[in-house]
């Protein structure tokens, strides 16, 4: 049986539907519910789902089982409450997260106007915000601070300029984790260990070296030592560190970073089962049908 530490737990959000795995919707829902199914269950977080496709959902859900969802709201906090009593309306499904990006023209002020309503309307939802990569990031994450809202950072996508460098995400890693403002991540996750992708060149990051950076942040290690760890590249060390956390350290690294979202469970499980931090599995993972 594969075992899933607390230090694994929820930490990978089933993004099936987003690039570069783009699965279709109706093999997506059902391989979820494997998923779910699975001995590797626990490692397994909400289905995220993009607003802008609410209208196809209905058709591959029903009452027999409840699809729990995170919901993507590209167009931000105002078109929060349309999205949520849309889903709302759709049978089978149960809102518990909602991930609200950051639109060009949006004010920070604006922004927190908009969390506070959605917040009174979604009332024990999670709410991550998009945090954009542009000067508003400081001020949006001193905001956070101190309320019920957490970050979201983007780590990749599918161009190169997608991907922060390992300085910029140590300082956004760095500043949430001063501020104690919880965060996930989101696009180019697509292995354990920093690597470079062999189809496109892309340095992608791993979701290994962001949660050890995560530990390195709160231990005070310094914003240089921060970026080195996004950088290493050996998995067997990253494995053995986060394996020998203790208890209350893996804890509260996790209460730091909550989650990431991947397109193809499939490949964490494989890659953690490989260092050494999952045991084996019994069954076959299941195949989203995602490339890697």
């Amino acid at each position: 049986m594969t075992a899933v530490s607390p230090l694994l737990t929820g930490l990978c959000d089933d993004a099936a539907l987003f690039p570069p795995g783009n699965a279709p919707l109706t093999s997506a829902v059902p391989a979820h519910f494997a998923h779910l199914d699975s001995v590797h269950a626990d490692l397994v977080g909400p289905f995220v789902f993009p607003a802008p496709r609410l209208d196809e959902l209905a058709a591959v859900v029903d009452g027999d089982r409840v699809l729990e969802i995170s919901l993507t709201v590209p167009a931000g906090t105002g078109a929060a409450p349309a999205a949520i009593d849309r889903l709302r309306g759709i049978a089978g499904t149960r809102l518990v997260a909602l991930e609200i990006a950051v639109p060009e023209e949006q004010t920070v002020s604006d922004l927190f106007t908009g969390l506070r309503e959605i917040a009174f309307i979604a009332g024990g939802v999670d709410i991550y915000v998009e945090v954009p990569r542009d000067a508003r990031r400081t001020e949006i994450l001193a905001g956070l601070a101190d309320t019920p809202y957490r970050a979201k950072f983007r780590t990749g996508g599918v161009v190169a300029e997608a991907y922060p460098d390992d300085k910029e995400l140590a300082a956004a890693i760095e500043a949430a984790v001063s501020l104690g403002v919880p965060f996930k991540a989101t696009a180019g996750l697509h292995h354990a260990v920093r690597n470079t992708a062999p189809d496109t060149g892309f340095e992608q990051h791993g979701f290994l070296n962001l949660m050890l950076a995560t530990h390195r942040a709160a231990s005070g290690a310094g914003a240089d030592a921060v970026a080195a760890v996004l950088a290493e590249r050996d998995g067997v060390r990253l494995a053995e560190e986060l394996a020998a956390l203790p208890d209350e350290a893996a804890r509260s690294l996790r209460d730091q970073f909550r989650s990431y979202g991947t397109c193809s469970i499939g490949d964490p499980l494989t890659d953690l089962t490989a260092l050494g931090l999952m045991g084996a599995p019994e069954t076959p993972a299941v195949d989203e049908g995602n490339p890697a």
